[in-house]
């Protein structure tokens, strides 16, 4: 079963409708496309009314009758402006690295179900007592803003000691770490923009 979340991200996609819309533009029935595609019409009816989602597999079997690519279900509606959502309380908390138990902060992305986003944005929490996070690098710039307590930022050869409200911008193909330097942790905004 599908949450709520991951049903509403398919959704704006309107698989059924770009579905039902290739299948009329061939003057095609939905009989016609299950013997094509070894679907049932039932199945495929569904999925055109949007109660239900297909598997890839599945859509690339469709895919292939009308000679499209599996994009051609996935591209936004590039007419109308821009606009994404994320509530809070759908945002995932990851560890720095993968399976971490005391990891040097947590991250949330802000912005990840935007189509080709030309920036990665996140909310950034470092505990209290978390050690530095490992140093790394990465193409474009970054820009970290501290929303509560404080930190160091280790970038190249020098320390940057940031408090809250303090903003860093830097060329983030040079390695950086961060660390936390606040009794009670920190927590910052992470701007991260490709070259």
């Amino acid at each position: 079963m599908l949450t709520e979340t991951i049903s509403g991200g398919l959704e704006k996609y309107r698989i059924g409708p770009k579905l039902r819309a290739l299948r009329l533009k061939k003057s095609m029935g939905l009989a016609a496309l299950a013997g094509h595609t070894s679907l049932s019409p039932a199945l495929l009816s569904k999925i055109e009314r949007g109660q239900i989602f297909p598997t890839l597999p599945t859509l690339l079997r469709i895919a292939m009758v009308f000679g499209v690519g599996l994009d051609y279900f996935f591209v936004a509606d590039t007419n109308l402006p821009l606009l994404e959502i994320v509530r809070a309380m759908d945002r995932l908390r990851m560890p720095e690295r993968p399976g971490e138990t005391a990891p040097a902060y947590y991250f949330e992305a802000l912005n990840f179900p935007v189509p080709r986003r030309s920036m990665d944005a996140y909310f950034a929490e470092f505990p209290a007592g978390a050690k530095a996070s490992q140093p790394h690098h990465h193409a474009g710039s970054e820009l970290i803003y501290v929303t509560r307590g404080a930190m160091t930022l280790r970038f190249d050869d020098r320390e940057v000691k940031l408090g809250e409200g303090d903003a860093a911008h830097f060329d983030s193909t040079a390695p950086h770490n961060y660390c936390q330097n606040s009794p009670e942790g920190c927590t910052a905004i992470v701007i991260a923009v490709a070259a």
